[in-house]
């Protein structure tokens, strides 16, 4: 009787209780008074097919309907623009554009009319708003200003020259079509003004992703148009700050009282609201999360800001803009303060944004030919003023031609940034639909030629000196190496790599040994455990007559410290180990995220909201995604099958992102006399010129070894042969969905994030 107790009441509880609610609905319709049925020649059906009419056309359930559809066109854009070698945010903005009365409304215009009514445009607005809001705190906050001091000198000069010169070139094309093209009402100044501005911004985030996917972030060229681009950014934010109070204010002279608010509100936010910031920043420097007083703090202070500069008259963006950037400077509060507010941002808010923007754009309005040579004018002042004053700028500061030019094509990305800016601009009545159609163009043609412009620079540029990623890197003063270790016999084959990659160079290179020790466990139990972790490596270093430095800190937060000793460090690369058992399981827990027993519902939740991020589809632990999302250089996961040498190695490239894995091809031949074997698939080294020229002069130096092998099916014991597979973070994640049976047979594993 036991067994079935719980049933016996569970049944029983729901009939007594079921009959209840039974009688008090059928007694209580006898009190009904003065009530009369409505009488109707409709069925049930009828009826209940038009109150899903009702549901269906009430503003919520349109909402939740556009964003459903949104966050799917932009998704499925943004990949496939991907995958052709684009930025993700190009295809998002077409996805706006395709959504809009350019595309969808122009062949669909009943379906487009039902799913974006007029009357539903509003709710979309805010909500894009308030997304672009937190996106601009977010850029505020990775934008580092440590960075602009050291190398302002000449990123400043590179920076306001790419914005001086399409400024003037922008007011000057207003001279010539503000009769025919300025809206009626708004003055010259007003439209020459935006004009000049919308020709002189930079894409930052779009930017710094193509330099970051191009391998060359760590190069002094990347280094400097980094910086350029982030001091272009604040520049422009700032002159754009001040255009609108003067479109707002109507007159430059009334514009003053304008700008003489937002001084006094720089002001405060650098004295006042920046120390208040910044002692709430040391207090909570040592916790691995932020609890919901802190972030309620900071959020507080964002809204303020941004309610702030709205009423002013410079717009709520300047103000999200200004709080990020005077975050408190610890990069682990940033980027723990980043995690909680990026993903919604740019996952949800910005594709409404990018569909707003699409649903303003009208290139239909451009219907002859002498529109389009307007559109196309437009282009080519854009062009022409970034391009080229980027491109005069760097070369006057001394860098070769070919950076120089690099400079003015990365400098010539304008991407979202671009059309925040133009939005302003219609909302403020400053641009006619047929030249906010016009300037939508320019943006999405500037940014996509960026990366075909970059290979046709290295294509005509290959003999110059230094034409490869990999030489100019390598002729660096020193190249630091850091690599942090648990297990001291693993860390003695990091040691191997880093010697294998600095051997030949040690009065250049520094190789450091990272130990951290948790604070709970050590010191009570063993006092010498410090000389006990390092011994191993010692001796190996002396075997391998490798200087070593040994880093040993006692530590609350591992991860973060690693991430934090590596960051500081200035290091060059990063190596971190990891066991065989990460790798096994079945092959649903490789892809949904299982370890070898637990399932990590954060690889679970970026499967569902398709989260760019590096670890997308790999079976890292949490520990390991921690490290590869926060470091700022380039990282090593080693992961060891019993590696005794690093002579033979293969390098599957799939990817032609993987060109910075050139770098460390060149330095294990150069240190270690390595035989490296490369698998090109899908032609993609034959296909791009900027990696196949630097791949061939390396052969022309060390033609014996080196060797490219064209895609085919690999053996078990061509595979067991290799003392270690090289393999970028990117490419692992097709290795992982696509060739599952080398992680088997393959022999240790180095996977690469440049």
């Amino acid at each position: 009787m036991k067994k079935y107790k719980n049933t016996i009441f569970y049944t029983t509880i729901i009939l007594v209780f079921s009959y209840i609610m039974y009688w008090a609905a059928v007694e209580g319709k006898q009190l009904e008074k003065d009530v009369v049925e409505a009488t109707s020649d409709k069925t049930s059906w009828f009826e209940f097919i038009d109150s899903l009419q009702i549901n269906l056309h009430h503003p919520l359930a349109i909402l939740l309907l556009q964003i459903i559809t949104i966050v799917i066109v932009a998704r499925f854009f943004g990949w496939f623009f991907n995958k052709i070698g684009q930025p993700s945010v190009i295809g998002e903005i077409i996805a706006g554009i395709v959504l809009g009365p350019s595309l969808f409304g122009m062949y669909f215009p009943e379906a487009s009319a039902a799913l974006f009514p007029a009357a539903s445009l509003g709710n979309l607005q805010f909500f894009s708003q308030i997304g672009l809001i937190l996106f601009m705190f977010v850029i505020g906050m990775e934008l580092d200003l440590k960075v602009l001091k050291s190398k302002a000198h000449d990123a400043i000069v590179i920076s306001h020259a790419s914005i001086i010169i399409p400024f003037a070139l922008g007011m000057v094309l207003a001279y010539f079509i503000y009769d025919s093209f300025a809206p009626e009402g708004i003055n010259f100044l007003s439209f020459s003004l935006f004009m000049g501005i919308a020709m002189s911004i930079t894409a930052f985030p779009v930017l710094a992703r193509i330099v970051q996917e191009r391998g060359i972030h760590k190069t002094k060229l990347g280094t400097v148009v980094l910086t350029s681009a982030a001091a272009d950014d604040i520049t422009a934010w700032c002159i754009l700050a001040v255009v609108i109070a003067i479109v707002k204010a109507g007159s430059f002279v009334s514009a003053l009282y304008v700008v003489g608010m937002a001084l006094v509100y720089v002001f405060l936010m650098m004295k006042l609201v920046r120390p208040f910031l910044k002692r709430i920043g040391q207090l909570n420097a040592n916790k691995t999360t932020l609890s919901k007083p802190v972030v309620a703090i900071f959020l507080l202070v964002l809204v303020l800001s941004s309610y702030a500069t709205e009423v002013i008259g410079i717009h709520a963006l300047f103000g999200a803009f200004m709080t990020g950037a005077i975050m408190p400077d610890n990069n682990r509060f940033r980027h723990m303060f980043v995690e909680k507010v990026e993903d919604v941002a740019v996952v949800l808010f910005l594709p409404l944004f990018f569909v707003y923007t699409g649903l303003r754009t009208e290139i239909g309005l451009l219907n002859d030919i002498y529109l389009w040579k307007i559109a196309g004018l437009i282009i080519l002042v854009a062009v022409t003023g970034k391009f080229i004053g980027s491109a005069l700028a760097a070369k006057y500061v001394g860098q070769s031609w070919k950076d120089s030019l690099t400079i003015g094509a990365l400098m010539n990305t304008r991407g979202l940034m671009e059309l925040i800016a133009l939005n302003i601009g219609f909302e403020l009545g400053v641009l006619t639909p047929e030249v906010f159609a016009m300037m939508v163009i320019m943006a999405l043609a500037t940014t996509f030629m960026t990366g075909p412009a970059i290979d046709f620079i290295n294509k005509v540029f290959k003999n110059d000196k230094g034409e490869s990623v990999a030489e100019e890197i390598v002729n660096d003063s020193k190249y630091k190496i850091l690599f942090s270790f648990g297990n001291p016999d693993r860390g003695k084959k990091m040691l191997k790599i880093a010697n294998s990659l600095s051997k030949k160079q040690q009065d250049n290179s520094i190789v450091t040994a990272l130990h951290l020790g948790s604070s709970d466990q050590i010191y009570a139990f063993d006092p010498d455990y410090e000389q006990k972790q390092f011994l191993p490596i010692v001796e190996e270093s002396k075997m391998l007559h490798q200087k070593v430095s040994a880093l040993y800190k006692v530590s609350i937060d591992i991860d973060s410290d690693i991430v934090e000793v590596a960051n500081k460090g200035e290091y060059d690369l990063l190596l971190i180990g990891l066991g065989e058992s990460i790798y096994e399981g079945t092959l649903l827990g490789k892809l949904l995220g299982y370890t070898t027993r637990f399932i990590n519902p954060d690889v679970i939740v970026d499967k569902v909201m398709g989260k760019e991020k590096f670890f997308e589809n790999s079976p890292f632990d949490d520990r390991t995604r921690h490290i590869i999302a926060n470091s700022k250089l380039p990282l090593g996961i080693f992961i060891d099958k019993g590696m005794q040498a690093v002579d033979k190695i293969f390098i599957p490239f799939m990817r032609k992102e993987d060109v910075f894995l050139i770098e460390y091809i060149q330095k294990f031949i150069h240190n270690n006399d390595s035989q490296i074997v490369i698998m090109d698939f899908n032609g993609v080294i034959k296909k791009h010129s900027f990696i196949r020229e630097s791949i061939r002069a390396i052969e022309q130096m060390k033609p014996n070894n080196i060797s490219i092998i064209p895609e085919r099916e690999i053996q078990k014991d061509f595979l067991e042969q290799k003392d270690l597979m090289m393999i970028s973070l990117g490419s692992w994640k097709k290795i992982i969905d696509n060739r599952k049976e080398w992680i088997k047979y393959s022999p240790s594993i180095l996977v690469m994030k440049p």
